[in-house]
């Protein structure tokens, strides 16, 4: 498990748990967030592995769960930004 801090400024910082579980289906990855023990969202990604939330039961404000997201992406590029994937430009 990889703890992540996200900074919304310099007064508030939150510091969750992210927890990176196979996807079903796909080679994407599905993203379980936590604050200590406590289950506050999920994000999964799309067909273009870009994070969406999928369960907030935590009511966390979207828009720090969507910068959450952001450094998780950061994190771990998508594939195609890895150039494993048939992009246009990609050459062996």
């Amino acid at each position: 498990m990889e703890k992540y801090a996200v900074i919304m400024s310099p007064e508030i910082q939150y510091h969750f748990d992210v927890e990176q579980y196979p996807h079903h289906g796909s080679a994407g990855c599905k993203y379980k967030i936590y604050i200590g023990e406590k289950f506050i969202a999920s994000l999964e990604p799309d067909g273009q592995d870009f994070l969406h939330v999928c369960q907030n039961p935590g009511n966390i404000d979207l828009e720090v769960l969507h910068l959450l997201a952001e450094q998780i992406e950061l994190r771990h590029p998508r594939a195609a930004q890895l150039g494993e994937g048939d992009e246009p430009g990609y050459d062996d």
